[in-house]
């Protein structure tokens, strides 16, 4: 945790301003949070909406994505990110923050476009920000519910990331400056479908993006929409770990998912496909 970073923060309890001293930090009404060996900081109000990720499903996540299977994304998000930021004015330029950022891949890539920044990832995975904190100099970790309100001070961030993750608009809006842009990732129908069907994974809603758009509306205004399309090529560790790194991991059996797996050819060529879509704040 940086000390840069503190001053984007709040305590979830009753939303006052923090300060980092001792290894923990603090607000005014001595609300104390202390500051893991790991590096990152708790800032969980309460009991989380949702399971959290598992160490296992973190180490699959992590081993995944340093094959560079989703580089892809995460080049076509650090564009979108670099084409659609504010103008530095002078001051406090704000800070990057990604919503529930894993391990923090996503956003360390996209830090390298905004060298002069904080980043602040918040995952509800204590293991994910665990990897988070080391990820990017320039990145601090926090455990908080993205469900829950956002331990972020108004108008924190100059851009917000959201890759694959639960999306809270009204929390959005109220950390994002109002020239800011909040950048949403979501997979397409077509994703992955070369493993769907043979492994028995959840579908992607075939109206997701219409349905993102309809629960924004009241709070950002779209500008920018474009589309990522790739083909990885995936060996049979490779599958697993895809498999286990997000919700399918919840829904699928071990020695089922093995057999499964065996009886895909070797490589097995699978879609990536996304829309990267960027918002402004309404004003």
């Amino acid at each position: 945790m940086r000390k840069e970073a503190v001053r984007y923060l709040r305590c979830p309890y009753c939303s006052g301003a923090l300060t980092m001293a001792e290894g923990a930090l603090r607000c005014s009404q001595g609300h104390s949070f202390d500051v893991a060996k790991q590096g990152y900081v708790n800032l969980l109000r309460g009991a989380a909406k949702f399971s959290a990720d598992t160490a296992e499903m973190v180490a699959a996540r992590a081993d995944f994505l340093a094959a560079g299977h989703f580089a892809p994304i995460a080049g076509a998000l650090a564009a979108l990110a670099r084409e659609t930021a504010p103008a530095p004015t002078g001051g406090d330029p704000g800070c990057v923050v990604d919503i529930g950022g894993g391990t923090g891949y996503h956003l360390a890539r996209v830090m390298s476009e905004f060298p002069g920044f904080e980043g602040v990832l918040l995952d509800i995975s204590k293991f994910a920000a665990r990897r988070a904190a080391r990820a990017h100099p320039r990145i601090s970790a926090v455990v908080a519910d993205a469900w829950d309100e956002l331990p972020f001070a108004d108008g924190a961030a100059s851009v917000v990331l959201n890759v694959f993750a639960p999306r809270n608009p009204a929390e959005l809006r109220r950390m994002l400056r109002p020239e800011g842009v909040l950048l949403v990732v979501t997979p397409r129908p077509e994703h992955l479908r070369e493993l769907v069907e043979a492994l028995g994974l959840l579908r992607v809603d075939e109206q997701k993006d219409e349905r993102l758009a309809d629960r924004f509306s009241a709070h950002f205004t779209e500008v920018a929409r474009e589309r990522s399309r790739s083909t990885m090529t995936l060996d049979h560790q490779a599958v697993p770990q895809l498999v286990g790194m997000g919700p399918n991991a919840w829904h699928q059996q071990g020695e089922r998912l093995k057999e499964r797996v065996a009886l895909l050819p070797e490589p097995c060529e699978v879609t990536l496909s996304v829309t990267l879509t960027a918002y402004r704040p309404l004003v």
